[in-house]
């Protein structure tokens, strides 16, 4: 099935694929604009991107099993925003796929179950696979603040985001994570540096990429973890140094430098915290705070070859002129990725027309300063 993102994800056409899993599309679109391949076996939705210019796609399906062993979570991520008079909760879970032979683990009456804290206000849920693609997902009411969603976990890295608010009133909450049925080999727990976060067994782990973070290990299932919550949001236009290693984005002002870089150990896990989409994408309800750690340098015309070459090549090594292509063609190629991702939230609802224009006009300005240097 070829979906139009434009419009609200409309399919413009379908077919189906011979014995070898060839098929072709007949559109106009088609290379124009971002699209959405799906394709359904055995009633489950397996989805692949279709960039502009692209003429061949390859999807990836497998075959099912309803095996819960089929998945593990290996962190859960718990963020806090306060917002006024009530207190906006993103949980996120990475989950891992390691069947042999690999199977896509799916249950149409819901394989992913999480529970929300008493008074709580269920937001939004996302769900993405390998390719890193959020698709927003039905949640199936289970009742009593239990919920689940139906989503093919492929093997590989998926993820599981959600979000919700709870009252916040005078600044302050005792909140109770609610407990999950999977056990996390790691808990962390995110918050603006102008919010207090105490609870049991958290050890607080310093600031990254302007959050602080607090980390609990090998957090047993049906466990209940008691946070108390207090302090405001940070002051509008306050960045916290938040911005300054995103990327594809750099910080305001006149430095120039914009940096990928692979992501400081303790936050490995969080894959690019990326805090202020985590407001825009659900329009304050939702969680954005993963994102691929790249281990190269984008360059901009203060960087030299020298530097770049430097980073591709190991210490004591020669620096050619291939290895500087090389670094170069694979940091525009993630750009590009970035860009086309960034269109695929715009056309699909996800980010606000000014998050979306700003965050277009930061990559694209790297994106000419690298073609420059």
């Amino acid at each position: 099935m070829l979906i139009q993102l434009q419009g609200g994800m409309q399919p413009v056409a379908n077919t189906q694929s011979n014995a070898q899993g060839q098929f072709t599309f007949d559109n106009p679109n088609l290379g124009a604009q971002p699209m959405l391949l799906r394709a359904v076996y055995h009633g489950i939705n397996f989805h692949q991107p279709v960039p502009p210019g692209k003429t061949e796609v390859e999807v990836a399906i497998f075959e099912p099993t309803r095996d819960a062993k089929a998945i593990a979570v290996t962190t859960r991520v718990v963020f806090f925003q306060p917002n006024g008079e009530n207190l906006i909760v993103g949980e996120e879970y990475s989950l891992q796929n390691d069947t042999k032979p690999p199977e896509a683990y799916f249950r149409a009456d819901g394989n992913f179950e999480f529970l929300l804290p008493e008074n709580a206000q269920l937001q939004q849920v996302a769900a993405s696979g390998p390719a890193g693609m959020p698709v927003v997902q039905a949640p199936i009411d289970k009742t009593k603040g239990h919920f689940a969603i139906a989503y093919a976990f492929r093997p590989g890295e998926n993820t599981v985001r959600y979000s919700y608010e709870i009252p916040y009133p005078n600044n302050t909450a005792a909140v109770r994570i609610p407990p999950s049925a999977y056990l996390a080999k790691r808990l962390l727990v995110v918050a603006p540096p102008t919010v207090q976060i105490a609870g049991e067994g958290l050890q607080a782990g310093g600031q990254e990429q302007g959050m602080s973070i607090y980390g609990r290990e090998n957090l047993p299932a049906n466990t209940t973890v008691a946070v108390n919550v207090s302090g405001t949001a940070p002051p509008p236009g306050a960045s916290n140094g938040a911005d300054q290693n995103q990327p594809g984005q750099e910080a305001q002002g006149s430095a120039p430098a914009v940096n990928i870089q692979q992501v400081p150990g303790r936050l490995d896990v969080l894959k690019w915290p990326l805090v202020a989409g985590f407001v825009g994408i659900f329009a304050l309800g939702a969680i954005l705070l993963a994102r691929k750690p790249v281990a190269i340098s984008v360059a901009t015309p203060q960087d030299s070859a020298e530097s770049i070459a430097a980073q591709a090549q190991p210490q004591g090594a020669a620096t050619p002129l291939e290895s500087v292509n090389a670094a170069v063609a694979t940091s525009l190629d993630y750009l590009k990725e970035q860009l086309f991702r960034l269109e695929l939230r715009h056309q699909a609802g996800t980010i606000s027309d000014e998050e979306y224009a700003s965050e277009r006009a930061r990559a694209e300005k790297v994106l000419r300063d690298l073609v420059r240097g």
